[in-house]
């Protein structure tokens, strides 16, 4: 069988209440990034009360307003050991803000409402009074220079299981207290940059793309991609101000 026949399956989760500040752009990006590699791409949407599909090589899961993470707690929740058995059988998972929140262990709104977590990552937020927005700028030691952009109002402070993705130089990340943004475990990334991030962080895509085919496939020969545009539009994204 060629690479060319190859197939993954990219689980979107709730895309109709957990999909703002552009990030449908993160699973259509995966795709493309996919395709570019030799894969032909499926996807599918997950929205509270459908039958949870089991086979999803990739899922990835944005972010939302406090009424959109109530909306879907209950139905998260009847699938958190699911979605637990397949980050520690290493799916790789792409969430960000809400859904990254949400992947924690609790979210306590600005409200006082308390929202349970799956607890994939172990980390909590609380909802705190000024919003963190801005062009953002971080470090990973896995990933390079990551760029984004931020946008939220939940504090998020991680647990001693869990690493951040990356630690910021511009921007102010998981919280007003210390470097760290996003988190880490298994082949799950955990974020707050909207923007979207996948377009402008490729090695995040090529991450999720790999870890994917090997379960699969056993093996995976990426492709040799020009991404000479994508580095321009990221040195642009870093010289903007904050």
């Amino acid at each position: 069988m060629t690479q060319a026949r190859k197939s993954l399956k990219i689980l979107q989760l709730y895309p109709q209440d957990m999909n703002i500040y552009g990030d449908w752009g993160n699973t259509l990006s995966l795709s493309r990034r996919a395709q570019a590699h030799g894969f032909e791409t499926e996807i599918v949407d997950y929205n509270p009360g459908d039958t949870f599909p089991e086979d999803a090589d990739i899922i990835v899961g944005g972010g939302g307003q406090d009424s959109g993470q109530t909306i879907i707690q209950d139905d998260l929740l009847a699938l958190g050991n699911t979605l637990k058995a397949q980050a520690e059988a290493g799916t790789p998972m792409l969430v960000i803000c809400g859904l990254y929140q949400l992947f924690g262990k609790e979210f306590r709104t600005i409200g006082g409402e308390n929202l349970k977590g799956i607890g994939i990552f172990d980390l909590h937020t609380v909802g705190g009074e000024e919003r963190l927005i801005g062009n953002i700028v971080e470090e990973s030691e896995e990933f390079g220079t990551i760029v984004g952009y931020e946008n939220h109002s939940g504090l998020t402070y991680l647990g001693e299981n869990v690493k951040p993705l990356a630690h910021v130089t511009k921007g102010e990340g998981n919280n007003t207290e210390d470097s760290g943004e996003g988190a880490r475990v298994h082949n799950v990334v955990g974020s707050y940059l909207h923007g979207s991030l996948l377009p402008k962080n490729p090695r995040i895509s090529d991450f999720l793309i790999e870890k994917a085919v090997l379960n699969k496939y056993g093996e995976f020969t990426p492709a040799t991609l020009d991404d000479s545009v994508i580095e321009r539009a990221r040195a642009s994204a870093m010289e903007r101000p904050r």
